[in-house]
């Protein structure tokens, strides 16, 4: 028996990295029928055991327990979560300021989830060379929010890597992860942070300014500054998996202390009387943008 990490996982098999070698291993179906609504058992990131086969292949005997995970509801009509990635030290979300557009309710459920699941988070605003100077106060300004929530903020350029330095010693000796949607500039930043790894780069779709998918399936890389990082593929939505309304405030740090002045425990702060967080956002002290993040997560999972 020989513990490994999976580095790469295809959907039916897995790439296991143990010490210098990597071997390509199969999980037995017990493993899929333990009545968890998942649709991936292991992902990127999971540590297990694998025995060895004659042909040399090896096959999965032990999942060891996670220390946290990134998840998002299953998506093409199938129910459960999808597991992105597994046992990080740090989360990023990548967007791109254009081409295409960050979207602010993407990066919220992401933090969201980071919170629940008990993941560092931090953010990432790339192609800031593509920024108009309306942009730029429009970085300026979820700089300052999110800062002031306690996430690290990047901006980049992935062709400066002089503009990189921060977040690359960011990533130096820890397990992180790139999580966003198609074309924000995922693997080009991989690749000026580590020249190493060369990857082809999609290009942008001029007629619908979404990205084509570049990276297949999530993969494990080894940095050349100590790190190892989970490159993903590119995800259009990010739906919350298995929180429940009451509690998704919990995961606002702005709603934590004015929750405590709300007259119901399981007050979802919309129109319940005596709310401590309503009374918050309409004295200013919660940012509208955040607030309006909140209502359409609540009506996502059913508040």
């Amino acid at each position: 028996m020989q513990k490994g990490r999976v580095i790469q996982s295809t959907g039916s098999w897995y790439k296991v990295q143990h010490e210098k070698e990597i071997t390509e291993s199969r999980l037995p179906g017990r493993f899929r029928l333990d009545g968890k609504e998942v649709t991936n058992p292991i992902a990127v990131g999971d540590w297990v055991d694998i025995s060895f086969n004659e042909d040399g292949t090896g096959t999965i005997e032990h999942i060891h327990e996670r220390k946290n995970y990134i998840t998002r509801q299953a998506t093409h009509g199938r129910r459960g979560e999808h597991i992105l990635a597994a046992n990080l030290d740090r989360a990023f979300v990548v967007q791109s300021i254009r081409k295409p557009k960050l979207k602010e309710g993407f990066i919220d459920r992401f933090l969201v989830t980071c919170e629940a699941y008990e993941v560092e988070a931090s953010i990432i605003i790339n192609k800031i060379d593509l920024a108009t100077k309306q942009d730029e106060a429009f970085i300026e300004e979820l700089q300052g929010l999110y800062q002031h929530l306690g996430y690290t903020v990047f901006t980049t350029n992935a062709n400066d890597p002089e503009c990189l330095l921060p977040l690359r010693d960011h990533m130096a000796g820890i397990t992180s992860a790139f999580i966003g949607p198609s074309g924000v500039g995922k693997t080009s930043l991989l690749n000026t942070i580590d020249p190493s790894y060369s990857e082809k780069i999609g290009e942008i779709s001029s007629y619908s300014n979404k990205g084509k998918h570049t990276t297949t399936f999530a993969k494990l890389i080894e940095l050349d500054n100590g790190g190892f990082l989970v490159d993903t593929p590119g995800i259009r939505e990010f739906g919350l998996f298995n929180i429940e309304p009451w509690e998704l405030s919990l995961y606002f740090p702005e709603m934590l202390e004015p929750r405590q002045n709300c007259k119901f425990n399981t007050c979802t702060h919309l129109h319940e009387p005596g709310c401590g967080v309503v009374a918050a956002f309409e004295e200013g002290q919660i940012d509208a943008g955040r607030y309006n993040s909140y209502i359409n997560m609540l009506e996502s999972i059913g508040g």
